[in-house]
């Protein structure tokens, strides 16, 4: 099981690496037309807009796979091991809670929003756009619920324990 959520994981990956791709494309295009060609695109920022957004979503349930989310390590490093691993689980019990409500009232929004179309592009449908919130969210919710299994069965991984991170972006 954790072989395929790894390898979902990865796929999930490469979607926000063609996210950002197809959006520096986008931005460009719109660039080339405004400033070249002096015809101004008029979808080229809100498609851009709803590829940010997307890449923002799929790239937080990479962050909290690998556990990049924002943390206060130097606070609970110092703290005994056994209270270390209550703080842990009671903070995931939080996150959980946090997705739970991205995942449900994401879910709602979809279906509320979901013939509604795009201002430039007609074709696009708002559901689309919001679709991002319930698949991250229930993504995160079971990253968290995954992650809890394993702080409860004594198997808690550190954060970012596969390769320490520095903090600089040329990593």
């Amino acid at each position: 099981m954790e072989r395929f959520f790894r390898r979902f994981i990865d796929f999930v990956e490469w979607w926000a690496t063609f996210l950002l791709l197809l959006m520096v494309v986008v931005v460009c295009l719109g660039v080339f037309f405004r400033y070249v060609l002096d015809a101004s695109l008029a979808w080229y920022d809100e498609f851009a807009s709803y590829l940010l957004v997307w890449l923002t979503f799929y790239g937080a349930v990479s962050a909290s796979y690998h556990r990049r989310h924002i943390g206060f390590e130097t606070f609970i490093a110092r703290l005994m091991p056994v209270t270390r691993k209550k703080l842990e689980i009671v903070a995931e019990f939080l996150v959980l809670g946090f997705q739970a409500v991205l995942l449900y009232y994401g879910w709602l929004l979809t279906h509320k929003m979901g013939d509604e179309t795009a201002i430039s592009l007609v074709w696009v449908r708002m559901g689309w756009v919001y679709s991002v919130l319930p698949i991250s969210g229930g993504l995160m919710l079971l990253i968290s619920v995954q992650r809890l299994l394993h702080l409860v069965g004594g198997k808690e991984q550190r954060k970012g324990a596969e390769a320490p991170w520095s903090g600089s972006s040329s990593e």
